[in-house]
Order: structure tokens, then sequence, then C-alpha cells
């Protein structure tokens, strides 16, 4: 079984990130990308999409509750909501914020580790908090694959370092090189 599922979290800094990451993955692939990034709850709706669609040449949507996960589209969790991965879609919740955040990077990470096991990989790019390290873990756990953003070209690195610190990333790369080995991954 390859790779099917790149889960991918961020916060102080992670949209350029995000769409930096976004626009160098090749589109029509069998890879599917879940994205949860820190947000404001009430932020203007839709702009985050938008912004995001413009950088991207994969289909960019919020997720809602029961998509189906299609091969090939990048999909974000939604401002106030946990983004849940089942065996082949989505699940939103408003469960408590977790390290004060809605969607939480260690839900998303978690499910998708439950859900997708080998098949998943997980990404954890710049942000100021240690959101996304017990997710990371499991991903680890259940054999996929761990990537993280070099520390060094961050905006902030507290959320890279506390990955790395955790001694289960598989790769450090920069955001450039993340996008490269999605790619591979995903031609597997």
């Amino acid at each position: 079984m390859g790779y099917r599922l790149a889960v991918v979290g961020g916060s102080w800094g992670g949209l350029d990130a995000l769409g930096r990451l976004l626009a160098l993955l090749d589109p029509g692939g069998p890879l599917a990308v879940a994205a949860a990034l820190h947000r404001a709850p009430n932020g203007p709706e839709g702009a985050l999409v938008s912004y995001l669609r413009s950088r991207s040449r994969l289909p960019v949507a919020e997720a809602e509750d029961k998509d189906e996960i299609e091969p090939g589209h990048v999909y974000l969790a939604p401002a106030d909501y946990h983004l849940l991965v089942e065996p082949g879609r989505f699940a939103l919740s408003i469960d408590a914020p977790i390290h004060f955040s809605r969607p939480s990077i260690d839900v998303l990470f978690e499910s998708a580790a439950d859900a997708y096991a080998e098949a998943a990989t997980a990404v954890v790019l710049t942000g100021a908090n240690a959101d996304g390290c017990s997710g990371l873990c499991q991903v680890k756990r259940r054999g996929g694959l761990t990537l993280v953003q070099d520390p060094e070209t961050a905006v902030r690195r507290e959320m890279p370092d506390a990955a790395i610190a955790t001694g289960v990333v598989d790769e450090v790369l920069t955001v450039e090189e993340i996008a490269l080995r999605i790619n591979e991954l995903a031609s597997r």
C-alpha cells in the first residue's frame, strides 16, 4: 500500500508555509492533503480557502462533515472545528480546544493515523506551541511517515523544535523539500 493521505499542521507563519507547499504539489496524484491551521474562529469567511486556491494547482476546499476524501484534493479544517479523518471520509467536531486551538493538529494527526496507518504522512510546519507532537507520535507508531519543517526556516521554530524533540521525526526539510517529498510519495 502506498501513501494515500498527507496531513499538515501549522500555526504562526503556517498560512504562508502551507501556501508555498501547495504551490509545488503536482496535480492529479493519488494523495489527498488535509490541513489544520490555527486561526481565529471568526476570521473572514472564505479568505483562507481563496488564498490557498490562488497558490495551489490542486482543488482546495474546507472539509465538511462526512465529505469523502478524494485523491488529489486539498481539504482544510474549518475555523472553530476539529477535523477528524475516518476511513475514506472526514468528520467535524466541536469538542473542547486542545492546546487552546480548534482545529487541533493533534486531533487531525491522531485520527489520520488510526484511519490510514502506514498510508499516512504527517507534516509539522512553523508554529509557536507543541500542537501536533502527540499526533506525530501516533502516526509514527502506526507506521506512517513523519516530516517536519526545518526550524531554521520557520517563522516560529517552537512547533518544529517540539516535534523534533519527540524523537519520532523521519525527516527535517525545508517547505520546498517537503513538497518534493510528498510528490515523490504520491508517485509510488
